[in-house]
């Protein structure tokens, strides 16, 4: 009977088996920061933490698309996410909120990989208060978290996971929620 891979349990090889995935669906590492944390106050004095984060572009993709991952490792064990990230267009051209988390909860659910966790951001940004609302600047986040039976089954289960959804987040691109953003943020 062949043997269990190992699980991963340390921050290293998640970070290269998560990449490993990611550059074989042909996304390209365009940068790379890892960090450490030790000084923590109230319920999390005593603990470290470890983090890396990493930042993935594709020559046939707009500038304004790409993939994030942030992965972290605790005394609790690691944890991670990958998320495709659009910077959009104006508020002021995006059709109202509830109708537009709704197309964006569409094209996750019509596009991610079924039994994972995977939230959707919409964030708006003013470069100040004297900014025009309407003109906020908005970036939508359709994540999937890294869930611990894949870390179990070790580099290979999670570079496999990194790859499908990176073929998950292209699907979402050409969901017709998402195809007005990059008309507009062209």
């Amino acid at each position: 009977m062949p043997k269990a891979p190992p699980p991963l349990l340390t921050l290293e090889p998640l970070i290269e088996a998560v990449q490993d995935g990611i550059v074989q669906a042909g996304w390209a590492l365009s940068g790379f920061q890892k960090t450490t944390s030790h000084q923590f106050e109230g319920q999390w004095q005593g603990e470290s933490s470890r983090s890396a984060y990493l930042f993935f572009h594709r020559e046939e993709m707009p500038d304004f698309v790409s993939i994030d991952v942030f992965l972290d490792e605790t005394s609790k064990g690691l944890q991670g996410n990958i998320a495709l990230v659009v910077e959009g267009p104006a508020l002021a051209t995006l059709p109202p909120m509830g109708e537009f988390l709704s197309r964006l909860a569409q094209a996750s659910r019509e596009s991610l990989p079924k039994g994972y966790r995977t939230p959707l951001t919409v964030r708006l940004r003013m470069d100040g208060p004297e900014e025009d609302p309407s003109d906020a600047d908005s970036e939508i986040r359709l994540k999937l978290r890294i869930p611990s039976n894949a870390l179990d089954a070790g580099a290979a289960a999670v570079s496999a996971l990194a790859s499908s959804t990176v073929a998950a987040f292209e699907r979402a691109i050409e969901h017709s929620a998402f195809v007005p953003l990059l008309i507009d943020g062209e």
